[in-house]
């Protein structure tokens, strides 16, 4: 007599009208509280694995032997006092693109008014802007008056003010800008509070601080090579910083930037053993496809996306300066393009978070925007300019100038 057969396994991508799947974080909090070391295994890598069992007791047998031979890696799960850090960040970066929304949704109102303010003035919601959007709601539209409210270098632009405040803004114009401005002070209110909240976890975390003697040790316990008079990036006498003022020695992070970053990526840099496995973690480094004798590169993937944004703003900020990492974007962009020359200068600036993470000793120094010319070989690119030009059929003789 056959018995009843077993249920298939589904395998490959979930359908689109599947039930979610149930949220770990309770279950890991709640381990987590009663002092068990619980692992977070990406379920990737358990389907790689063959022998996997149909039944849910014996999938965690499966899965307890696994852990037991060494065959599985478990996720990066920041400590507490880290994901609470989080929690504050990503609001704030949220809070702050709805804040952008609602001045495009002011400027958006302006335009329907025949107020075109933003061709003049750069920031409509400066000293000036301000005072003239605040004018025209209280009732005031004879725009040389308007004009007239300018500051700085925007009131030698008194005539292209006065024409393009010339429109039809009417009272209820005025009442939805108040309405919209009232909810932009409201959320920069908001921004500032949690940015004050922000630096007083970050200076509530030991790590975070001013690092103190450890003996000669890194942040990971190994041994510190003795700092040479000739290592820039250990200076002699150099007084030590907290966590987030070296990474604002970085070109392109600010103090925000340098918060978002240490919230997202931590101060314990054990749990990536190299800087190259922080890069893969936060998905910026480009996938490697082979196929027989054939590689190429795939994409970076999707990754940390809070992660990601910070340091794309921080990677286009540090390509305008006259630094290594602006020299870097520059030498990239005109072979690779705009886009991926910057997931290039980030994933520098990762690089550099890393090693200044893991050695609190460690201090940030430029090699210049000249670092590539001064290390050229002058022989081999004059044989080559030479050779090129006995290509097009010239006889070449070279002379030391004077």
């Amino acid at each position: 007599m056959r018995g009843k057969p077993a249920r298939p396994v589904p395998r490959g991508r979930r359908r689109s009208d599947a039930p979610p799947l149930p949220e770990w974080r309770p279950f890991l909090y709640l381990l987590e509280a009663r002092g068990l070391d619980t692992w977070l295994v990406n379920a990737r890598d358990v389907k790689q694995v063959p022998g996997r069992p149909k039944t849910d007791k014996l999938d965690a047998v499966w899965l307890a032997k696994l852990t037991e031979k060494g065959m599985l890696r478990p996720s990066f799960v920041p400590p507490k006092e880290i994901r609470e850090l989080r929690d504050y960040t990503r609001l704030r970066v949220d809070l702050t693109v709805e804040r952008s929304r609602h001045k495009q949704r002011l400027e958006k109102l302006l335009e329907d008014a025949l107020i075109k303010l933003s061709i003049v003035a750069t920031d409509i919601f400066g000293v000036s802007g301000r005072a003239m959007i605040e004018a025209l709601i209280a009732g005031e539209r004879d725009p040389r008056r308007l004009a007239g409210l300018a500051k700085g270098r925007l009131r030698v632009k008194h005539a292209a003010l006065v024409q393009a405040l010339t429109g039809r803004f009417d009272d209820h114009h005025a009442e939805l800008a108040r309405m919209l401005l009232d909810q932009i002070d409201g959320l920069t209110a908001q921004i500032d509070r949690l940015t004050a909240r922000i630096g007083d976890r970050l200076a509530a975390i030991p790590a975070a601080g001013i690092p103190k003697d450890n003996g000669g040790d890194d942040s990971q316990g190994q041994p510190r090579e003795p700092a040479t008079p000739a290592d820039p990036t250990h200076p002699a006498g150099a007084e030590p910083l907290a966590a987030l003022d070296r990474l604002d020695e970085i070109p392109g992070l600010g103090p925000l930037a340098a918060q978002a970053i240490i919230a997202e990526v931590g101060l314990d840099m054990t749990r990536f053993p190299t800087a190259a496995h922080l890069v893969s973690w936060a998905k910026l480094s480009p996938q490697t496809i082979q196929s027989g004798p054939k590689t190429r590169t795939g994409k970076t993937g999707k990754g940390n996306r809070y992660l990601k944004g910070v340091l794309g703003e921080a990677a286009a900020a540090a390509a305008k300066t006259d630094t290594f990492l602006g020299e870097r974007y520059r030498r990239l962009v005109k072979r690779r393009g705009k886009l991926k020359a910057l997931v290039a200068v980030a994933r520098s600036i990762l690089v550099i978070v890393w090693h200044l993470l893991a050695d609190p000793a460690a201090r940030f120094h430029d090699l210049g925007s000249n670092y590539h010319t001064t290390r050229i070989n002058k022989d081999r690119k004059a044989l080559n300019h030479v050779r090129q030009l006995q290509a097009l059929g010239f006889t070449v003789t070279l002379n030391a100038a004077a």
